[in-house]
């Protein structure tokens, strides 16, 4: 009985063992079955999961290219700013104790952000932990740099000093917003505009990649994994910054003094069609002037200026010359229930030249009237021919189409439309199209293509070069351009225009005034406001043209608007800017200047002051001096030399006065590093004249 109960109970023990084994069995092969199943469906993504926690691929990014003048001035460019890294396990201990507290004090020294004893702390730490990829310090200046990394174990290479600088870039306007809507503004991941927009596929260049693996709880690059990046090209701009600046005063001058709204000022190169600059400025709430919108490329009603056009087509149908009469009715005609008016009313029968140096609305619109009424098409062709119903094709963002009326618009009238486009309405055209106009005729009837870069570069390369482009090789006959270049030469002489004449060079134009009915920036303005348009497009020296320049301002409600008031005064400063800088000065003889020994100069940066005297024929008799500052002394006989200021080290110059390009010349060479706020000359300066300062000290000048 024993014995039976005995081997019931081995029975029962093995009964259990062997379902404990299947049960264990089975949950084996059900965690084998998973991790295959696991293996097959999810393996790749597991594995790329843990090669994440380790190893990561990490964008390696170009410079940008640089935005530079024909003359070689940076318009736009990208500085280095590096993150100093440092790889503390290869150091040796003996060199690391002996060197750490030289080395700290020296940056402390430099960057001037963090006391040598708090960076000591860190970087024994550090050295303690065996870091691999130790940060010394981020977002560090070049020259900073420059000094750092001559100092002791920094200097040595890389395998035994550990020093792993990592440059990166920042991309700055050295003019701030001087020509900010054409040179444009480049920021990471935020839209960009002007030249910087229009030329981003050449600018940017192409990124890189390199393998990041984690060690020590630091991410390290992978030695040999990395694809370098391709740098970003250089562009050559046509813009002149002086040209730029000079615009963009004046402009911003006039528009102050008479609260306008909005205006432009383009600056072409008649033989070629370069632009020299584009000025654009609107009112802000607060009474300021901001480069809000490309007002150069937004189209509006022209106003009389379009006059030149309406001839154009007259001259080339021979139904009118210079000489030609018309009459003005006293200054008003009827059309249907519509009445065109004079702003100058009175005029009789006068000659066309004096009809269109007086502006008058009354000829022109009868002039088209009378004999393009039966074929409207004739006179709007001719319109067409002068490229003035497509985008004049500038190499910039942002142009928008014009609009040239034909008889099948779904709003051409067939009383009013035709006598209206003459004297500049019903009309949609940018002043760009206008100054391209004015310019082909300025140039013997070429009418060339606008353009703002010459070239593109890699390393000093030209990479591609943009040769001026002829959109149309004559415009007209021979006779056509020849009357056009009278009338307009006329508007000066005699005409509307007087105020643009000048004792050293001739200029010709026209003036121009509209009423305005459109949106522009967001701004719906109707002819019942009375917001007018007030412009002067012209080109100089007369007699062999250089440059055409145009000028398009709008009024506040009710305010002062005529082209003359408005346009002339900014064509004149920047027609005598250019006179006296690049068509070789001054040709009256100017002896009398200096009859009483009153010529004086301000101190001013020494190149600058014998540029100006030399253009005036009165060079110092010295020639250029080697100084930053330098001022004008005449002898006994009146001759004049330059003579050295002293600019003392770490003493802050005084620039009160003097315009954005002196003062950036001299605080920069002193080792400031300068925030400029306005436009004008400075009113200020955060650290007064005499002052002392320290390498990299922040200064702040304002202008007005």
């Amino acid at each position: 009985m024993a014995q039976q109960k005995k081997s019931s109970v081995k029975k029962d023990i093995s009964r259990r063992a062997n379902l404990s084994f299947a049960l264990i069995l089975l949950f084996g092969i059900a965690i084998i079955a998973k991790a295959a199943h696991t293996q097959i469906t999810k393996g790749d993504q597991l594995r790329a999961k843990a090669n994440e926690s380790f190893t990561r691929n990490e964008t390696l990014y170009p410079d940008r290219g640089n935005i530079f003048t024909e003359e070689g001035r940076i318009l736009s460019a990208t500085i280095p700013r590096f993150d100093l890294k440092m790889d503390l396990s290869v150091i040796n201990k003996d060199t690391f104790y002996h060197y750490v507290d030289t080395v700290c004090e020296a940056v402390a020294a430099i960057m001037e952000d963090e006391s040598a004893n708090l960076l000591k702390q860190r970087i024994k730490a550090g050295y303690k932990a065996g870091s691999k990829y130790w940060t010394l310090k981020n977002n560090v200046a070049y020259f900073q740099y420059q000094k750092i990394r001559n100092l002791p174990v920094f200097k040595k290479p890389k395998n035994k000093g550990g020093f792993m600088p990592e440059p990166k870039m920042k991309r700055i306007n050295p003019y701030g917003m001087l020509g900010y809507r054409t040179i444009g503004l480049w920021r990471e991941n935020a839209p960009t505009i002007g030249l910087e927009n229009a030329y981003d596929s050449a600018l940017a260049g192409r990124q890189g990649t390199r393998v990041m693996h984690k060690a020590g709880g630091q991410w390290v690059p992978v030695t040999g994994s990395e694809i370098e990046a391709t740098h970003g090209h250089d562009i050559i701009s046509t813009i002149d910054i002086d040209v730029q600046e000079v615009a963009e005063h004046a402009l911003h001058d006039i528009m102050e003094q008479y609260e306008c709204l909005q205006g432009t000022a383009i600056v072409m190169e008649v033989a070629t069609g370069k632009i020299k600059a584009i000025a654009n400025l609107g009112r802000q709430k607060d009474g300021s002037y901001w480069e809000d919108f490309n007002y150069a490329m937004i189209p509006s009603e022209p106003g009389s200026v379009f006059k030149l056009m309406t001839l154009y087509a007259l001259l080339e149908d021979g139904y009118v010359d210079a000489n030609s009469m018309v009459n003005c009715l006293g200054g008003a005609a009827r059309f249907g229930t519509q009445t065109v008016r004079d702003d100058h009313g009175g005029l009789g029968t006068i000659t066309v030249e004096n009809a269109f140096a007086q502006s008058s609305n009354v000829a022109f619109a009868s002039l088209a009237n009378k004999y393009y009424k039966d074929n409207p098409m004739k006179f709007i062709k001719h319109l067409q021919h002068l490229g003035l119903g497509k985008k004049t094709g500038i190499d910039l963002a942002g142009e928008r189409s014009p609009t040239i009326k034909t008889t099948a618009h779904k709003h051409w009238n067939k009383v009013t439309s035709l006598p209206w486009i003459a004297y500049g309405y019903e009309s949609m055209i940018t002043p760009l199209h206008t100054c391209m106009v004015y310019n082909a005729v300025a140039n013997n009837g070429r009418m060339m293509q606008p353009y703002l870069v010459s070239a593109i570069m890699d390393d000093g390369k030209v990479v591609k070069k943009t040769e001026p482009k002829v959109l149309i090789d004559k415009i007209g006959k021979e006779s056509t351009v020849k009357a056009l270049r009278q009338v307009t030469l006329a508007v000066v002489e005699k005409g509307t225009a007087k105020s643009a004449k000048s004792p050293f060079y001739q200029a010709a134009g026209k003036t121009g005034t509209a009423q305005v009915d459109d949106v522009i920036g967001g701004v719906r303005y109707r002819y019942a406001d009375g917001v007018r348009q007030g412009s002067f497009v012209g080109y100089f020296p007369a007699d062999k043209p250089k440059y055409t320049i145009a000028v398009v301002i709008r009024s506040k409600p009710g305010g002062v608007y005529y082209g003359a008031q408005l346009g002339v005064p900014v064509f004149k400063a920047i027609a005598d800017k250019l006179y006296t800088t690049k068509i070789g000065g001054w040709k009256l003889n100017i002896d009398s200047l200096g009859k009483e020994n009153t010529i004086s100069a301000k101190p001013a940066p020494a190149y600058q002051l014998y540029y100006l005297l030399e253009n005036f024929g009165r060079a110092p008799r010295n020639g250029g001096v080697e100084a930053l500052l330098a001022g004008v002394q005449a002898d006994e006989t009146n001759k004049l030399s330059l003579v050295p200021k002293a600019v003392k080290n770490h003493i802050v110059p005084d620039v009160m006065g003097m315009g954005v390009k002196e003062a950036l010349y001299l605080l920069e060479n002193a080792g400031l590093k300068v925030n400029v706020q306005g436009t004008g000359a400075v009113v200020s300066q955060s650290i007064p004249a005499g002052s002392t300062y320290k390498d990299r000290q922040a200064i702040r000048i304002e202008l007005n």
